[in-house]
């Protein structure tokens, strides 16, 4: 049915959020746990040169997510955005504030001000993630339905919190897997250390915070948890623990670009079995796609957008990472700067 197939095209929305997103997140966190301004400062560099080329174009696909929520399912929208009110607010301003802080903490020449909008990005990129999480958790408990009233209690649960840090965790493990091949492509030897060490010390929490996560769902939120411990839930849950490890592995042998490609898979698969898990709700037990859903016109028409936007964004942004990754954008240093200068021809630009 045509609205399982929007309902899919969300979900696969989520999971490249919570993969571009979250690499950027991670880098922000490990920005605000680098140290002083002199311990830290080659960390800093790296994360600054590593996010500058693609750090507002992840945001692309929270946007996506926003529209597709709202056209497709708006009973979701509306639900979701009445209960949780509060940390999608307190998430929004996150959000604000970090990329301001990341856009003007470079070009302040003043070392207090640029401490300041440097830890606007930094405690932003942990902050954001987390109430994000915490609301994908307070919807999996149930204790959020079609006509809830805005409470604490819907996300500020055990299982909202430990959702939260648990993407929290997630994030720094990304982020410190794609730092550890950029400090290898800035041939830096000694970030490379840096954050592979990082990435091994963050996958460690994360596989803590999931085996605790599986005790409090059991009780709190028992309709995912029997999804993802059974039938296709758990095969893909198993595929995502399989990645994880042959990151860690692959980080060992120092194969970062293949660490990169199994890191991204281990956190898309980790919500898409989320998505199975709870399948045929989007709030378990209280709405289900059906029940949600929009008119048929109207989910034929934002399938149809969808198709026409992946035609003409689609290429540009898979270029755009591509030549990232390969570090072919990189920005222009002073000296680079300065040789154009001199090699200018005024006859010419006459």
């Amino acid at each position: 049915m045509i609205q399982d197939v929007v309902a899919w095209v969300l979900l696969a929305a989520v999971a490249a959020y919570a993969c571009a997103g979250g690499t950027d997140y991670g880098a922000g966190f490990w920005d605000l746990f680098a140290g002083g301004s002199e311990r830290g400062k080659r960390p800093r560099w790296l994360i600054d040169h590593a996010m500058e080329p693609v750090w507002e174009t992840n945001n692309v696909w929270l946007i996506f997510v926003l529209v597709f929520m709202w056209t497709g399912f708006p009973v979701l929208f509306q639900t979701v955005f009445t209960a949780m009110w509060l940390p999608l607010a307190l998430a929004a301003v996150g959000l604000v504030l970090r990329g301001a802080g990341f856009a003007l903490r470079k070009p302040m020449t003043r070392l207090a001000r640029r401490r300041i909008y440097g830890a606007a990005f930094a405690v932003s990129s942990l902050l954001v993630p987390f109430f994000l999480g915490a609301v994908v958790g307070g919807l999996a408990t149930g204790r959020v339905a079609p006509g809830t009233e805005a409470s604490a209690d819907a996300w500020s649960n055990g299982t909202s919190v430990l959702a939260g840090l648990l993407t929290v965790a997630a994030t720094a493990f990304l982020g410190a897997v794609f730092l550890t091949a950029d400090a290898r492509r800035f041939d830096a030897p000694d970030l490379v250390h840096y954050f592979r060490l990082r990435a091994w010390c963050s996958l460690g929490v994360v596989a803590v915070l999931a085996v605790v996560g599986l005790a409090v769902t059991h009780h709190d939120a028992r309709y995912v948890y029997d999804g993802l411990t059974s039938g296709a839930g758990l095969a893909v849950v198993l595929v995502a623990a399989a990645c994880a490890v042959a990151t860690a592995w692959l980080l060992y042998r120092r194969a970062t670009g293949w660490a990169r490609i199994t890191a991204v898979g281990s956190v898309a698969l980790v919500v898409i079995a989320w998505g199975l898990a709870q399948r045929p709700y989007l709030i378990p037990t209280s709405l289900t796609v059906d029940q949600a859903a929009g008119a048929p016109t109207t989910l034929r028409w934002l399938l149809l957008v969808t198709a026409i936007a992946i035609v003409l964004v689609g290429p540009p942004l898979v270029l755009l990472y591509r030549l990232d990754t390969s570090g072919t954008l990189q920005p222009l240093a002073e000296n680079d700067l300065r040789r154009t200068a001199v090699n200018r021809d005024p006859a010419k630009e006459r």
